[in-house]
């Protein structure tokens, strides 16, 4: 039998409370950015997040192609939209939501050091105990692997997800019950309702009627 596949959905609340821990951390180190980077497009709000609480006005960002919807994913982490600033002699915190395979991470730094900075940091809100790469801070450590859903990204991953439950389910309640039996995941049905509005066809609410 195949193991279930194990999802978390990640609440803005909580994104809000793990990016200030993580620019807390990168405060606490003395490290002083005078630039952000983030890895599009998983590391634009948690970029901006911690310009935010460390007061830094210079935000950038170099896109890289490797997670599709869903779980699924390229066989190489690539460099769709290169950097396209100058960071030379900067001190740079390159910044991304997840350190997963590493993959991802280690071809965005490459690329970054290519461009002669003073430094280079790398800081994620989730770090996975998987990956073999290594980050400067993380605001949390993910021992037991599980695809992490962000906020930012709801109806990408559900609606993969959905797509993969055969028969489709026919109403929101059905949805709902099935995604949790074969992924894990925990999400309401106003969530479900909103990740259904722009899909085709759209399931039906379940109505009770009285007797």
């Amino acid at each position: 039998m195949t193991e279930k596949m194990r999802c978390e959905l990640i609440s803005w609340t909580e994104i809000e409370r793990l990016c200030r821990q993580l620019a807390m951390l990168i405060k606490n180190s003395g490290y002083r950015p005078d630039i952000v980077v983030a890895i599009a497009r998983g590391g634009y709000v948690p970029a901006r997040l911690i310009c935010d609480y460390l007061d830094l006005m210079s935000l950038a960002s170099i896109k890289i192609e490797h997670y599709l919807s869903g779980a699924s994913r390229q066989e190489q982490a690539l460099i769709r939209y290169p950097l396209c600033v100058d960071i030379e002699n900067l001190n740079v915190l390159l910044v991304d939501d997840v350190n997963d395979s590493g993959d991802t991470l280690k071809v965005a730094a490459d690329q970054l050091q290519s461009f002669n900075p003073e430094q280079v940091r790398i800081a994620v809100i989730h770090n996975k105990a998987v990956s073999d790469f290594p980050v400067d801070y993380h605001a949390r450590k993910v021992v037991t692997w599980r695809w992490l859903i962000y906020p930012w990204a709801v109806k990408e991953d559900v609606s993969s997800f959905i797509q993969c439950l055969a028969p489709r389910p026919g109403t929101l309640e059905q949805a709902q019950k099935r995604l949790k039996e074969e992924f894990d995941i925990n999400i309401s049905l106003r969530q479900l309702k909103n990740v259904y509005a722009f899909m085709d066809p759209e399931p039906k609410e379940q109505r009770h009627e009285r007797p």
